[in-house]
């Protein structure tokens, strides 16, 4: 493993750092946050004009930039730092890569220029809380299906060539302005059992959406209901869905972990400014032995994660002769996700306190942080499960003894 950035890595970072500075600054972050679709719609185009971000891993071939998912990640820890709400992570992350995967050779070339270039928005629906399942993330997905029980969920019905959709997805990555959904549905009923993934059209007859009060305003939510909607099957008929959305579980990981640590960074970065500059007793806060040794902890716990998330980043970009036991991020990807979680979690929690009575408050930014993290392991984690997940996946306790 190569620990340095190439030139072409350290271009993409300090132009998306540029970019965000100037484009999402705090009072431009809430006034986004407070429009219907909950970003800036002005600052997609840019992030796809001037940097490619939604194509960045995309083949040059559907008119993406053709980078890794390594190149990917460290983008995504560029918008974490900056709380950036788009969809980057709908629709670059998630949406993308199972168009890719799965898509006919007609889907990819209608869907995917139109995501590379900015102009179409996706987003992946699964029923019900089981993404972080469906992604493999928490426990293996064999066992998940997107029917949620004989009425629940979504489901899938085929007549003479035409499927039709019905059900609720209830917690949607950016699902009521995606102009694209991949729906997970059940079909088959009882015997033939199973999940498939379907295009439908965000504006089509009989979709009903709405955006949801989510607890991080950051990473707006929608509620999708299908009302007998016409939907277009991604790929082939007897395409396998659940193991691709495994492998993209170890992606997905890698990128959100870098994500994290830029946030985690971040909030770092402005508790010690902010503590240098407060005085209590004559003195700054921030000499006071006690805040240092705080501080100290959570730089230490915020460069882990990154080296955690970076090495994630690259075995998920790896392959599998190369990445050994941990190609394709998993357990690598989940690992470095509970670690930058936690890292991200306790740099909030350690920033509210030391900003003192003005942290807990709604016009300090330090909430929106706390809430990102929090709200990273209702939808990825928790902590604890993305472990036993990553342990399992790893083979450590094989057989209930330690895996020597």
């Amino acid at each position: 493993m190569d620990a340095g950035f190439t030139a072409e890595q350290d271009e993409i970072r300090r132009t998306l750092r540029e970019l965000l500075h100037k484009r999402c600054t705090p009072e431009q972050l809430r006034a986004a946050l407070d429009t219907p679709g909950g970003y800036d719609p002005g600052l997609w185009a840019a992030l796809a004009d001037q940097l490619g971000l939604p194509g960045l891993a995309l083949p040059e071939a559907y008119g993406g930039v053709g980078c890794s998912v390594t190149e990917l990640a460290l983008a995504a820890e560029e918008t974490g730092r900056a709380l950036a709400p788009s969809p980057f992570l709908a629709t670059a992350v998630l949406a993308a890569p199972l168009v890719l995967a799965l898509g006919t050779d007609g889907q990819r070339a209608d869907l995917l220029p139109r995501i590379a270039s900015g102009s179409l928005t996706a987003a992946l629906a699964v029923p019900g809380t089981a993404l972080a399942t469906a992604l493999a993330l928490t426990c293996d997905n064999a066992g998940f299906s997107a029917g949620g029980g004989r009425a629940g969920g979504v489901q899938a019905r085929c007549a003479d060539g035409d499927w039709r959709l019905y059900g609720q997805a209830d917690q949607v990555l950016d699902g009521h302005s995606a102009g694209l959904l991949i729906v997970a549905a059940h079909t088959g009923g009882f015997a033939r059992s199973r999940t498939l993934l379907f295009l439908v059209a965000g504006d089509a007859p009989g979709v009903v959406r709405a955006r949801r009060t989510a607890l991080d305003a950051t990473r707006p939510q929608g509620r999708v209901q299908l009302r007998d909607v016409h939907a277009e099957l991604l790929g082939e008929e007897g395409a396998e869905v659940l193991p691709v959305l495994a492998a993209l579980g170890g992606r997905v990981a890698a990128v959100l972990a870098c994500e994290a640590v830029g946030a985690a960074e971040r909030v770092l970065e402005r508790t010690v400014e902010y503590v240098g500059q407060r005085e209590q007793f004559g003195r700054p806060v921030g000499s006071f032995q006690a805040v240092k040794h705080r501080l100290a902890d959570v730089y230490v716990g915020v460069q882990a994660a990154r080296s955690a998330a970076y090495y994630g980043a690259w075995a998920a970009a790896s392959p599998p002769a190369a990445g050994g036991p941990c190609s394709g991020g998993e357990p690598a990807g989940a690992l470095a996700l509970a670690q930058a979680l936690e890292a991200l979690r306790v740099a909030a929690a350690e920033g509210i306190q030391l900003h003192g009575g003005i942290g807990f408050t709604w016009e300090h930014d330090a909430h929106l942080y706390f809430k990102r993290a929090a709200g990273e392991e209702l939808l990825f984690g928790p902590v604890h499960r993305l472990r036993d997940r990553a342990a399992e996946a790893a083979g450590l306790f094989a057989g209930g003894e330690v895996a020597v």
